[in-house]
Order: structure tokens, then sequence, then C-alpha cells
């Protein structure tokens, strides 16, 4: 290893430490931090965070980097793919001011607390002020960027390197006819019940089960851990210290079971990363979109698999036995599935969920244009529900207020969502070809083939690879919806006999 790259790496992994200590914090602030903690927590972030820019944007990286960009070119290698992504990311953010990031951090520290403050009250007033500087915030940050085809490609290709706003419009301008059209196919076709989806189920044996299959699908949890937070998530501090949260509603508790296997997904992504890559820029997932994918697939593909119904039901069953009595795995499977358009985006069944995402797309994209005002937020959000869905929220608790994102100030993210629901089932065509029996597998409860397949084809290779090209590696293709209507299309003409 030559002098400057080893300089390089000693520079990058203690930026790596500083980006981990101030995700410790920032899992901290959701799971267990009192409310009155907000201000100062968000100083200490804001510190990191301009400790973290003033470094990473040093002249000493910048002149390492020019240097060793030369000396390992090949991207195929190691080196090479880390030199290429310190770079992308270094000239990046080179045109963002330390002063702006720990301005971001405090902001964001308070817009969280008036989120989870304005959700329980069901009251959008007491966060409008706060998401208007996040908003105001990501203008500014918009700014110190070169002009894009549009503006929000600046944002998108924070989460999604490479994709433009432009791009994500086609694929989703042609996958929405086709889910509309099977949802309205669905309509007219005989609905499956699913009442034991809202009776009254134990917290504690729920969030139990949720772990069992969890661990049965390969999350290690010596390595990593389920908490309560607010709404669900993953973060990573490093390939052996990567946490999940989850959370118990009365009115939807089986989506326990659901908000473990989708988190579980993006957690065993991290969790299989290369230990080589730790503390540097290849130690994570190569997008948002990738990492969805993954979720999305535990979450869907398997967990909301008949296959996984008759292995899993069974012992659900004899844990909830008045609840299910009279359920059987074929209609607990035809239960799950259920499509009916619904306020909550996390709840949401695989036909309508996009159509939650292309919402908050639009209005994302006319935040970021000045087409849209923070203040109309919850008018327009009902009548894109309406529009959309053909149901009005009847509180912002249920409309404009239920995901935590935009407090952070993450606007560009939601697309990759429904990216990922695309990406997972071309993954899905893909792992069926290499593996011939994985619905007997799944059917007994055997999860190391399907999880030894995605660790080879895409854990491993962290940040190595960008999206597109690690797709192209998987699947023979570039990200493309045709795998996922094909997916829908067999999986509900099955359930409702289309």
């Amino acid at each position: 290893m030559s002098e400057k790259l080893n300089q390089l790496k000693q520079i990058l992994g203690e930026i790596s430490d500083l980006n981990h200590a101030a995700s410790v914090l920032g899992w901290d602030e959701q799971v267990n931090m009192p409310p009155g903690g907000s201000e100062a927590r968000g100083q200490q972030l804001a510190t990191l965070g301009k400790i973290v820019q003033e470094k990473f944007t040093s002249n000493e990286v910048g002149m390492l980097l020019e240097d060793l960009k030369k000396e390992y070119s090949d991207p195929q290698t190691d080196d090479g793919a880390m030199i290429r992504v310190a770079s992308r990311d270094y000239e990046k953010a080179k045109l963002v001011p330390p002063s702006f990031v720990a301005e971001q951090a405090i902001v964001a520290s308070k817009a969280f607390e008036a989120w989870v403050e304005a959700k329980s009250k069901s009251d959008f007033s007491i966060f409008k002020p706060h998401l208007e500087k996040v908003v105001e915030l990501v203008k500014k940050y918009i700014s110190f960027f070169p002009s894009a085809d549009h503006p929000y490609d600046i944002l998108l290709d924070d989460f999604e390197p490479g994709m433009k706003t432009a791009e994500v419009r086609e694929i989703f301008g042609n996958l929405r006819p086709k889910q509309v059209e099977l949802i309205k196919a669905i309509a007219s076709a005989k609905q499956v019940k699913a009442d034991f989806l809202h009776k009254k189920y134990n917290e504690k044996k729920m969030w139990d089960f949720s772990e069992k299959i969890i661990s049965k699908f390969g999350y290690d949890f010596s390595r990593g851990r389920q908490d309560k937070a607010p709404h669900p998530f993953e973060t990573s501090f490093s390939v052996n210290d990567v946490r999940i949260t989850n959370r118990f509603e009365e009115a939807s508790p089986i989506a326990t079971i659901f908000s473990a296997m989708h988190e579980s997904g993006h957690a065993m992504y991290e969790q299989g990363i290369n230990p080589a890559y730790e503390r540097t820029p290849l130690a994570n997932g190569t997008s948002l979109a990738v990492h969805e994918s993954q979720s999305r697939m535990w979450e869907n593909l398997v967990g909301r698999s008949l296959p996984f119904c008759e292995h899993f039901f069974p012992e659900l069953k004899k844990a909830f036995p008045s609840q299910l009595d009279g359920v059987t795995a074929k209609s607990f499977y035809k239960g799950i599935n259920k499509v009916e358009p619904s306020l909550i985006r996390v709840n949401a069944d695989e036909a309508t969920y996009n159509l939650h995402i292309m919402l908050r797309l639009e209005i994302e994209i006319g935040l970021v244009d000045g087409s849209i005002v923070v203040k109309d937020l919850p008018e327009i959000w009902n009548a894109k529900m309406k529009d959309y869905l053909g149901i009005v929220p009847p509180n912002d608790a249920k409309g404009v207020l239920q995901d935590v994102h935009w407090s952070g100030g993450m606007i560009g993210y939601f697309s990759t969502y429904a990216l990922g629901n695309i990406v997972s089932a071309q993954l899905w065509e893909a792992i069926n070809k290499d593996i011939h029996d994985l619905e007997e597998q799944i059917r007994k409860g055997e999860f190391d083939q399907l999880l030894g397949w995605l660790r080879e084809k895409i854990h491993v290779h962290g940040h190595k690879y960008d999206p597109q090209d690690l797709v192209q590696k998987a699947t023979g293709s570039r990200i493309d919806s045709a795998a996922y209507v094909r997916y829908l299309t067999k999986k509900y003409s099955g359930i409702y006999g289309l």
C-alpha cells in the first residue's frame, strides 16, 4: 500500500468514526432520549457534522485524492472503487460550507421533536414552522451546486447516485397505469377477509415473534438489536453493530412483524458488507433503491408469500389461538395481501404502495420548485390521496404527518422505496433461476441459500459498484419495472382469481 493511500485511509477512517458517533446520537435521540434533550442533542450533532465536513473537505484530502486517482484508476479494484467513491463524495461535500452542515443538524433535531409532538396531537401547525425551515435549507443546499436539468436531481443524487428526476418520472409513468389497471381489476373481484388483522394482540408476544422470524432469516442479534421508536428504521455503526427499531400499533398489530422483516432486510445488507471495507466509503449500501430492494424483498416477496405463511402460520396460531381461530395458512396469506386503498404508507399493500410514493414524489418536487408551499401541505396531501387512492385522511397524523423523513431534511428520498420494489422483483427472478427449489426452502423455513445469494451478489460489495451497475451485474438488466409488473400480476391473479 502506498504511503499516500495509507494517509487517505487513516483520514477517511477517522471521518467514518465521527459519522458513526453521530449515528449513535441519532439512534439514541429516537429510542431513548427525553424530549427535553433535543436542543443539546442538536448542538452535539451540529458540532460533529461541522468537524466531519471540515476534515473531509480539507486541502489535504483533496490533494491525496487527486494524486491517488492516477495511481488507482481501475474501478474494479477495491482501492480504485474507494478512490472513485471518495472523490465523488469529496467534490460534492466541497461545495457545502461546514457552517451549513451544523445549521442543518440543529434544525433537523428540533424538527424531529416537533414532528413527534405534532403527530401525537395530530396538529400540523406544530410542525409547520420547522418544516418551513427544513425546506428553506434544502433549497439553500441546492443553490451550492451547479444547475442541473431539474433542481430535484441534486437531492435525488444524494440517495440514488446518478439517477435523474426525468428517469424516475419515466419509470413511474410506465408503472402507474399498469398498477392502476391491476387495482381496478381487483376492485371488481370478490374481496378477501382480513378481520383477524385488526383484533387485539399481545404486544410482547408479537414483538418476540417478530424477532424469532428475523433471527431465522439471518439477522445476527450478536451484531444487532431491535428497539422501539416512533418510526421504524435501521442504522449501522459498523458491520458488527447494525440496529433496527420497530413499533407496535393497536390498530395494525401484525404490522410489527412486517416492519421487523423490512428493517432486518436493511440490516442484513449492512451486516453482509465485506469487513475489509470497514471505516471506508465502501462500507455501506450502494444506494437507497438497492437498500430498499433488500427490505422490500424480505418483507414482501418472502414474508407475504404463501410458502412463508405455510411455514410460520402454525406457530403464530399457537401464540394467538383466539385471534386466529378459524383462520388457515391460505386465508392468512390472502388476508395479509388484501388490496385496499389505505391511509398509511408503511402498512399499504403491494398493489397500492407505489401510489403512496408517487404522491410524495410530486409533493417533494413541488416543494423544491416552489409550486407547493409548506402551509398548504395538509390540503394538498388530502387532495392527492383522494386523486391517487380515492380516500381522504381524517386527520394530520394519518395524513401529512405520518412519515418522519422530512423532519430530518430527507427530501429526495421517497422515490427510492418504489425503485426498491422494482429492483427486488428483478433480483427475485434472478434468484429463482439460480435456486430452483426456493419456494420449497421457504416452506421449510430455510433461508440460508437465499441469504447466501444476496450476500454474494449484493451485500459483500457494499458501495464498490454504482447502483445501476450492481443491478446489471446481478440480473443482466438495468432498473426496469417489467419484472415487478409480472410479479404483482401473477400474485394477485392467484389471490383474487383474476
